[in-house]
């Protein structure tokens, strides 16, 4: 998908990608925001009131999203983080997440995730800690059963992050 920058504001640049947040049209993302969350219904809820971050390519085609949202009293969540397959493992979703972290100095970032072993590795490694669980989170509130990793996701695991300040 080749982007309308008319949407665009911050830019942050990295090695082979450059982070922006889109302010309008956001669901032209659908494809990219339903591998992080695989229900349509589920996005509607955050995806208006959420901050939608793209990561793009040489060519500005999207090759990542993460949505963040304001939770109150100095706590913000991420929603959704997803990288394109063809971009996975090369620490794309590190960066999108750490473009997040230098936009909330001081706060809190949390972030609910399903028991799938290789995403908790990834979020512990990145200094993620367990927070609390939500019972049935998947199994009440979504429409089909989510397996990943030979896991069924049942309850949702929160990680939280209490993000540094920033020195000036």
């Amino acid at each position: 998908m080749v982007m309308n920058f008319v949407s665009l504001q911050t830019k942050w640049k990295f090695d082979r990608m450059v982070v922006t947040e889109v302010l309008c049209d956001k669901k032209k993302f659908l494809d990219l925001l339903l591998i992080g969350d695989e229900q349509e219904s589920m996005i509607d809820r955050y995806l208006e009131r959420g901050r939608l971050f793209v990561g793009l390519d040489k060519d500005c085609k999207a090759m990542a999203v993460c949505v963040v949202t304001d939770e109150g009293n100095d706590v913000f969540e991420v929603k959704n983080l997803a990288v394109k397959q063809c971009y996975r493992c090369q620490g794309y979703g590190r960066r999108m997440l750490e473009y997040v972290e230098y936009l909330l100095p001081g706060k809190i970032l949390q972030l609910g995730t399903g028991e799938t072993p290789s995403t908790l590795r990834f979020y512990y490694n990145l200094g993620f800690e367990y927070s609390h669980r939500i019972t049935d989170f998947f199994t009440d509130n979504y429409d089909k059963t989510i397996v990943e990793e030979g896991v069924r996701l049942k309850d949702m695991v929160y990680l939280r992050k209490f993000l540094k300040r920033t020195e000036v």
